[in-house]
């Protein structure tokens, strides 16, 4: 690695990094990730920081807090939100902003645009961003569930060169290194398959985080088919830190795509939720492959969710096998009694009055999956 030359980058850090012991925050692991951000922005570099931690900050003003329900764990959030905030900011001679976001806010297409902007905006100014997910009010349906992909969203929306993971370890391993002696730490990632999520195991247990490797690896998909360096390190050492700003690999790095997403398309595969699904006949494969609008009723053998016009939907065989997620022009209402008619002529004269099913400036190809 030659020395890092970011324009802008994206750091995660986790819950036991800013509350270890579940009694408020803690600056003890964080000094060294702040002095990170400021020598990075000392060399011109714009940084993001995702920070986790608010329940784990607010726990301890909660008694019996390991037996509490959702609606006391929201309040934690609350109340240790405040807090994680006022102490990153301690750290820092330099502004910070407060960006508390829901996945229903990254799902919606002018949303998410209007969170780009304000990132722009906050960085042009000099001002850091602290992205949280909104524990407070995010619901199943709403929540990202973990911060790692919150931050590979965030890296994305942020058009950013690089997003750092801190984990407490040093980064991926061929095999769980707490429970055996022998696993090897992977330095370089080029693929991101089967194999190394089998690396990943399931989400971590017991802690005070909601993830795992798998969560993390989950996060480096995503930001690498956007073209986005990525790296998973020790943040529990300086040194991590210290070789990343002297260009080297403190933990695994894994390659970006040599040809990324476009951004709408990336935004349409890694972040929309699909509200429903279309599914087609079995033979309609190449139809989607270079026009969109080529998708009409009578491929379509069934509707299934509720969904408006301008929602995510998956289009997908009978089989299973998933073709695109795209935004549906139609409701779901309108499409079954469209795809409904015996008619052939009513659904063709009514489809060429409104235009195509699905818009062919959103849509991501997922046939590879």
């Amino acid at each position: 690695m030659s020395h890092p030359n970011w324009k802008r980058v994206v750091i995660k850090v986790g819950s036991a990094l800013i509350s270890p012991n579940k009694q408020g925050c803690s600056s003890h692991y964080l000094l060294s990730i702040a002095q990170f951000i400021v020598r990075c922005r000392a060399n011109g570099t714009q940084v993001v920081l995702v920070s986790s931690g608010s329940v784990a900050a607010g726990a301890h003003l909660f008694p019996d807090h390991e037996k509490s329900n959702i609606a006391v764990k929201k309040a934690m959030a609350a109340a240790g939100q405040t807090e994680m905030i006022a102490t990153w900011d301690r750290l820092f001679d330099f502004p910070s902003a407060q960006m508390l976001l829901t996945h229903a806010d990254l799902r919606d297409r002018e949303r998410y645009v209007s969170i780009r902007e304000t990132i722009f905006s906050l960085l042009e100014h000099n001002v850091l961003p602290i992205v949280n997910e909104n524990d407070t009010v995010t619901t199943d349906k709403l929540k990202v569930g973990d911060n790692d992909n919150l931050s590979a969203m965030v890296a994305a929306a942020a058009d950013a060169d690089a997003l750092i993971i801190c984990s407490d370890i040093d980064g991926l391993y061929n095999k769980n290194p707490h429970d055996h002696d022998d696993a090897e730490l992977l330095k370089k990632v080029d693929t991101i398959d089967a194999s190394i999520y089998a690396m990943a195991g399931g989400a971590a247990e017991g802690g005070v985080g909601t993830g795992g490797m798998r969560t993390k690896i989950e996060a480096a998909e995503k930001a690498v088919s956007h073209g986005i360096d990525t790296y998973i390190i020790n943040g529990f050492t300086e040194l991590s830190f210290n070789m990343l700003l002297a260009g080297k690999n403190p933990g695994t790095h894994f390659s970006p795509y040599d040809k990324p997403m476009l951004e709408n398309v990336h935004w349409m595969r890694h972040t929309s939720n699909a509200q429903g699904e279309v599914i087609v006949e079995g033979d309609f494969d190449s139809s989607l492959e270079n026009d969109s609008e080529q998708l009409t009723s009578s491929e379509i053998v069934d509707v299934k969710g509720e969904f408006s016009v301008g929602d995510t939907i998956l289009v997908r065989k009978a089989d299973g096998t998933k073709l695109v997620k795209a935004k549906s022009n139609y409701s779901s209402c309108l499409l079954n009694f469209i795809a409904n008619q015996e008619n052939d002529d009513f659904a063709s004269e009514f489809e060429d009055k409104t235009g195509p099913i699905i818009s062919d400036q959103h849509v991501a190809n997922l046939e590879k999956e």
